[in-house]
């Protein structure tokens, strides 16, 4: 059986001193010696000891050289060494400690000198192992629990782009696909060497992620022009290319929290110029050839291969050949020539793409700034809803102030101090977004909603909810959007058992619900919709009073009338 004691290899030319060295230590460690440098390096080729004890003058190899034979070793290199000298020369000492020994020691020395000055050594080196080892655990542990909070945003903004994509409809791919069509478009203008200066400077991983946003200006399209079956009239179609407008502005919006980041560089780039064409009769600026940004240029093929080959609601889906042939004849009108040259080239591993892997799966996620992601999914649903003031930014803000006074009272403490609240705050991003699906002539009704209506609005909880486990399906740590979902099936709950969808009552309502109901009423009440002005905060305080014990829960209103001022 291998001995757990420490290994401690001495080296000296003198007989006597390693019989004097390995007296002293062997009651404690498993002494080897060495009478040379040769038998040293001999003796490391079977183990790997705990330290070193190196005289200095010996013939042949002295202690100089073999030092730097073992820090010039990777095998050897962290092995702490201790000179034993006779010498008592201050540049002596200094050399042998620029060299990297860890001590020195004068002949003769005495035993309990030598055990201090090694017991010192092993401790110091078993705590510097054992910080090595923590460390490389806390960066594992860090960059576990980064690629879940980056996943979960990654899977945030897919699905509610796919949502904008097709309202009512969250399974048709076109993010999906786009995103795996310009992975691979890339990679085949690296391996033909297109443009691989410019897309050489560009973090690949983030301009794919932004291409999720490429459309994002279809959320402020009226459903009689996005989802109309026949030809669009001039003038629809002229709203129709305000898209890309719209997506600018949306960006642009965002933008104003996150102005770094080149996420949203690539963004707003993809959105306002991916209609433009090449021969300079694109919308919405007219630029031509490579005025048009490299973005643009690849997501006009891209896009346009992904609407042939799918069906839209104003045509049925043309094969991959038809689809092939026009691309071709677009080259130099359409788009780019070099880049339909490589597209037709490599058509048929386009085509290849049918059981899709979701890009998490292909490529590791990184680099996208979480504050991006919440303004991003902020500034979708408030272009959907037609909110001009920030409504999800204010909820962030009163949920914030809520939550804190929570802990300041010591109501609901131990729940609340449980959550991870930037994962809470990111997860009421979502707490409406089943009113993506929506009809138009519902969300912005002005005057009062029929009873068929409002039975229409009420069914977003049930589709927010489905939304959230559609974003599971691509997050591996689905604890994270418990919140998600708490939040969205449950807001419009009440405290006395006659809200929707489940009629919960009470404390049977999740506590992330019974706060956001809160919240949520009193941003209603104190801004503009399009069935009613807004009133005053004094006025939405005092409504809010009214209803502790029906709509809301006794112990959040108290809570919320002893903050109230924080507020306005």
């Amino acid at each position: 059986m291998e001995s757990k004691r420490s290994k401690i290899i001495m080296v000296d030319d003198d007989i006597t001193n390693l019989s004097v060295g390995k007296n002293a230590l062997v009651d404690k460690f498993d002494v080897f010696t060495a009478p040379s440098g040769a038998k040293l390096f001999r003796l490391l080729d079977k183990l790997t000891p705990d330290l070193i004890l190196l005289d200095i003058e010996m013939p042949q190899m002295d202690g100089y050289e073999i030092i730097q034979e073992l820090k010039s070793n990777p095998g050897t290199e962290n092995i702490p060494i201790i000179f034993m000298t006779a010498l008592i020369d201050p540049e002596s000492e200094i050399k042998g400690l620029s060299l990297g020994a860890v001590d020195y020691i004068t002949k003769p020395f005495s035993r309990e000198l030598l055990l201090k000055r090694i017991e010192l050594h092993m401790l110091i080196e078993k705590q510097r192992r054992e910080l090595k080892n923590y460390s490389q655990n806390l960066e594992k542990i860090v960059s576990k629990k980064t690629k879940t909070v980056l996943d979960l945003q990654n899977a945030i903004l897919k699905t509610v782009a796919e949502l904008v994509e097709s309202r009512d409809n969250i399974t048709g791919g076109h993010i999906e696909r786009t995103q795996e069509y310009l992975i691979l478009f890339i990679d085949l203008l690296f391996e033909d060497g297109i443009h691989t200066e410019e897309l050489s400077m560009w973090d690949i991983r983030q301009f794919v992620i932004s291409a999720q946003l490429h459309d994002v200006g279809k959320i402020s399209i009226k459903d009689s022009i996005l989802l109309k079956p026949g030809r669009l009239s001039k003038k629809e179609y002229e709203e129709m290319k305000r898209h890309t407008i719209y997506g600018v502005n949306i960006i642009e919006k965002i933008e104003v929290s996150t102005p770094e980041s080149a996420f949203l560089k690539h963004a707003k780039i993809l959105a306002g110029s991916h209609h433009e064409r090449w021969d300079g009769t694109g919308y919405p600026h007219g630029l031509k050839g490579d005025e048009i940004p490299l973005e643009g240029r690849l997501m006009a093929i891209i896009d346009v291969y992904d609407a042939l080959t799918n069906e839209r609601p104003y045509k049925k889906p043309y094969t991959h050949e038809k689809t092939i042939k026009a691309i071709k004849r677009g080259s130099g009108t359409h788009f780019e020539p070099a880049l339909v040259d490589v597209f037709l080239a490599h058509e048929k591993e386009f085509k290849g793409i049918t059981n899709l892997r979701t890009f998490a799966a292909r490529h590791e996620q990184g680099g996208v700034d979480r504050k991006s992601i919440s303004k991003a999914v902020a500034a979708i649903m408030d272009a959907r809803t037609g909110s001009k003031n920030g409504h999800i930014d204010r909820i962030r803000r009163y949920l914030t102030i809520l939550i804190n006074a929570l802990l300041e009272h010591n109501r609901y403490k131990d729940e609340v101090s449980s959550w991870d609240l930037e994962v809470f705050l990111l997860s009421a991003q979502l707490h409406d977004v089943g009113k993506l699906a929506i009809r138009d002539s519902i969300l912005h009704k002005n005057g009062k909603l029929t009873e068929a209506e409002y039975d229409k609005v009420k069914e977003h909880a049930d589709f927010g909810v489905k939304v959230v486990r559609q974003i599971m399906e691509d997050v591996d740590d689905n604890n994270l959007l418990s919140h998600a979902e708490a939040l969205t099936g449950s807001h419009h709950e009440r405290w006395d058992g006659s809200g929707y969808p489940l009629g919960l009552k009470g404390t049977k309502i999740p506590l992330q619900g019974r706060l956001m109901a809160i919240v949520d009423v009193y941003d209603a009440l104190t801004n503009d919709r399009p069935d009613r002005e807004k009133i005053p905060h004094g006025e939405a305080v005092e409504m809010i009073k009214s209803y502790s014990g029906t709509y809301f829960d006794p112990e959040l209103v108290d809570v919320f009338m002893a903050h109230e001022k924080e507020f306005c």
